[in-house]
């Protein structure tokens, strides 16, 4: 490689790094003015028109801050945590396709790649919590590991499961194959497993276990400030925009909805790649839309509960996903047997669910004693 090459290397590595960071300031935006239409309130709304620039005053505040480090803090584990966190999930974005020929490098195990990237930032978080030679963070560095392993299992049997309905690891094939029909209607179960683990992959809510502030005040990351908690704060908002748009390719058909019209326009023409980004740029968006929702409606689960929920059930699941696909397509069965076999077992898992919260013992309730009864008392 020569130095031109090299060059243009750094150049596009540079170009992705700054359309990243670009969508997380667009990400935070939307979430915080979300969240704030959820609680009846404006959000934010006084840097810039609608407030589309606090997000980028906070970036600012963030990478002019002081950068403090503990003594008694392991040095070299402390400044490498970081690194270890963002690069992994950064690395990830080179085979990520956002249209037909939209990627930096179309890889034939591309869906391989992905995964076996996104499992390494692991390593990261527990030696930001070891680094920091503090109790909390240790703590959350040792749940952020069994929690990420455990939801990592089911992440993958998905995963290979739609590897064998498109008989390929390359993503663009993936979204090519799934045409007409995606896959979130042929397997539905899948697609409410992969939306699951990816959520607790993220650690967004509900499965923010790690870095609980009611727990372990802030996990792994407790030590850190200024520039170094924005790179982990960056590493989360890019890794939760990773679960979406490979939510989207994996089983929303990714930009295949606008064949038709990117056909009235040709295929091969710059529109039509421009309708193909669009398409899948508006589902990503859409699916992290819903990922806020439920950070906004539902409380966090224990650590006890979360790996319940995870050994008990998602990885069980996750197996008879790979098995009801391989029954599928070795007898060679019609489509429709897929959907119904994912539905039935998807709805009875929904009654088990709902059963069992009927059947829960409810909280215990307050004795509350008439005034005259409390003066007695007194």
């Amino acid at each position: 490689m020569n130095w031109l090459d090299l060059g243009l290397v750094v150049v596009g590595l540079g170009l992705l790094l700054g359309a990243l960071s670009a969508v997380v300031l667009s990400l935070v935006w939307l979430e915080r003015k979300f969240l704030g239409r959820l609680q009846m309130r404006l959000g934010p709304m006084v840097v810039g028109p609608y407030g589309t620039l606090q997000s980028v005053a906070d970036g600012v505040k963030l990478i002019l801050k002081e950068d403090i480090r503990p003594d008694w803090a392991d040095i070299r584990v402390f400044w490498v945590a970081p690194v270890l966190v963002f690069v992994p999930i950064f690395m990830v974005w080179l085979t990520i396709p956002f249209g037909p020929g939209l990627v930096v490098q179309s890889l034939d195990l591309g869906l391989f790649y992905v995964t076996a990237f996104l499992v390494t930032s692991i390593v990261g978080l527990v030696m930001a919590g070891w680094g920091s030679a503090n109790k909390y963070a240790v703590l959350g560095g040792l749940r952020a590991a069994g929690q990420l392993i455990s939801y990592e299992i089911p992440v993958i049997m998905v995963v290979a499961a739609v590897a064998m309905l498109a008989q390929s690891l390359n993503l663009e094939v993936i979204v090519a194959k799934q045409g007409a029909l995606p896959y979130a209607i042929l397997m539905p179960l899948g697609f409410f497993l992969f939306f699951v683990s990816g959520l607790a992959e993220v650690g967004r809510t509900p499965f923010d276990i790690y870095e609980a502030d009611s727990e372990v005040v802030g996990g792994p990351f407790v030590e850190y400030s200024g520039p170094h908690w924005a790179v982990f704060f960056l590493a989360e908002y890019i890794n939760t925009f990773a679960v979406s748009i490979l939510t989207a390719l994996l089983f929303l058909g990714g930009w295949n909805w606008s064949l038709t019209l990117r056909d009235l326009v040709g295929l091969d023409s710059l529109w039509a790649q421009a309708i193909a980004l669009a398409e899948v740029l508006i589902k990503t968006y859409a699916i992290f839309l819903v990922i806020v929702w439920i950070r906004g409606t539902f409380p966090r689960i224990r650590i006890d509960q979360l790996m319940a929920l995870g050994w008990k059930g998602l990885v069980p699941l996750s197996f008879l996903v790979v098995l009801l696909n391989g029954f599928y397509l070795f007898y060679r069965l019609p489509e429709w047997s897929l959907v119904a076999a994912n539905l039935a077992v998807l709805g009875g898992l929904f009654a088990y669910l709902y059963r069992r919260a009927q059947t829960a013992p409810s909280a215990p309730t307050i004795q509350r004693f008439p005034a005259r009864e409390l003066r007695r008392v007194r």
